[in-house]
């Protein structure tokens, strides 16, 4: 069960703490998309998203948005932001995970993921040994699959708050 326990947990991608991850090591934050940066309908970033990242980026940060959504869904989220993407990532499956650290010369160490979902999004960073940051999903709207997802989801933080390893609104960083 402690695979699915968040290193953080934060509101939202906008009260997470950047400036502590950035002294503890963190030098690549993989985001979400859907429900994480935005919307699951929402087509383009808002000014609110572009600047974060931008002051990310400014930061230092390497910014990546990794999301198992298809390349059509991320390429107006890639040139808006000016951010890489990973598309068809198959989280929590470690493939594109590897494939990132290949690339960009990352150590499991200097890399954080950020997300709305314990199934994909924590389990599989912490699968890597990455920093794992949960935020609450912004929106109730979800697709078929993350649906399902969901419904396991509850079942597992049931579990893991009787264990007292994870309460659902109790943030820590």
């Amino acid at each position: 069960m402690d695979c699915f326990v968040p290193d953080i947990y934060a509101q939202s991608i906008f009260t997470i703490n950047y400036k502590r991850l950035k002294k503890s090591g963190i030098k690549c934050l993989l985001f979400d998309l859907d429900n994480t940066l935005v919307p699951i309908k929402t087509k383009v970033p808002s000014v609110k998203e572009k600047e974060l990242l931008e002051g990310l980026k400014e930061m230092g940060f390497k910014v990546i948005i990794m999301s198992n959504s298809g390349k059509k869904r991320l390429e107006p989220f890639k040139e808006g932001l000016n951010v890489d993407t990973a598309y068809s990532s198959f989280k929590p499956l470690k493939k594109k995970y590897k494939k990132i650290m290949n690339i960009y010369k990352f150590k499991d160490t200097e890399i954080a993921a950020i997300g709305d979902q314990l199934m994909t999004d924590v389990f599989g960073a912490n699968r890597m040994g990455f920093t794992s940051i949960l935020i609450n999903p912004i929106s109730k709207e979800d697709f078929i699959g993350t649906k399902i997802n969901r419904f396991i989801e509850k079942r597992i933080m049931k579990r893991l708050d009787k264990k007292g390893l994870f309460t659902k609104g109790d943030y820590h960083d």
